[in-house]
């Protein structure tokens, strides 16, 4: 799972757009990020891709009020509401925008350039009609940051349990991402302006779980040394992407939330 997907980035500062607190150029350098370019496709009005920064426009005149996230894996399709063609390509790339109030969605496809040792990346965002319907399985705010808390505490004690004398590098990641959940990435900008401080603080423990699972499922067996054993750390694992996925979209999401409450 990607501890920022670009989703969550277009959204989030898109959205801080939206709301006048950044400026169009600004908000497009933040999407972008490490990026070498990003364009838009299938623009409505628009024959040929275009940059960010004249994409958000038009998707605020089209009538973009607010955009969500989708994080959707095989047999979850969190944040997608259909139709089925637009849901395969999210699926596809595991992530997708979801543009409130305009019925249109955006799912990035990624691209590298450029010879060995300079090679750089480009996104080009596929604009596609989207189905107006509740998003799928996503919690709130609150809802996210209770789940998140119980599921990183259940696996931490699954994975150090079947780590040798709980010293393997996987419960040593466990006990670390738990240990840090009231701790402040320190000069990180974690969301766009305008986003309440619950929101960041639910995103920045959801992307350490993120990077939890990853170093779980790339640092081998560790200590658990037998079939059932194995089987036990994938059980805990799953639950634990599945609820961090889910808290990375209500985090994303929650300004729009906030806005369609008022």
């Amino acid at each position: 799972m990607l501890s920022e997907p670009r989703a969550g980035r277009l959204a989030a500062w898109g959205n801080a757009l939206i709301a006048g607190m950044v400026s169009p150029d600004d908000a497009a350098v933040a999407i972008v990020g490490a990026d070498a370019v990003h364009r838009v496709e299938g623009l409505p009005g628009e024959d040929a891709p275009v940059g960010l920064t004249l994409a958000l426009g038009r998707l605020r005149a089209l009538g973009a009020s607010g955009l969500r996230v989708a994080l959707p894996a095989p047999g979850h399709p969190l944040g997608l509401s259909g139709p089925p063609e637009f849901n395969a390509r999210a699926l596809e790339a595991e992530q997708a925008v979801i543009c409130e109030g305009a019925a249109l969605g955006l799912v990035p496809e990624v691209y590298e350039a450029g010879p060995a040792g300079d090679v750089h990346v480009e996104v080009v965002w596929h604009c596609l009609v989207v189905r107006e319907a509740p998003p799928a399985d996503v919690p709130s705010l609150g809802e996210a940051e209770r789940e998140l808390a119980e599921a990183l505490r259940d696996a931490t004690e699954v994975l150090t349990r079947l780590d040798v004398a709980g010293s393997g590098p996987v419960a040593e990641a466990a006990v670390a991402a738990y240990r840090a959940r009231a701790e402040r990435s320190s000069g990180r900008v974690v969301l766009a302006p305008g986003y309440p401080p619950r929101a960041v603080r639910v995103l920045e423990l959801a992307q350490r779980v993120g990077v939890l699972v990853s170093l779980a499922s790339e640092n081998g067996h560790g200590g658990a040394v037998s079939a059932s054993e194995m089987a036990a750390r994938g059980d805990a694992l799953r639950p634990v992407e599945r609820v961090a996925r889910r808290a990375q979209v209500a985090a994303y999401n929650s300004v729009v939330v906030e806005r369609g409450m008022r």
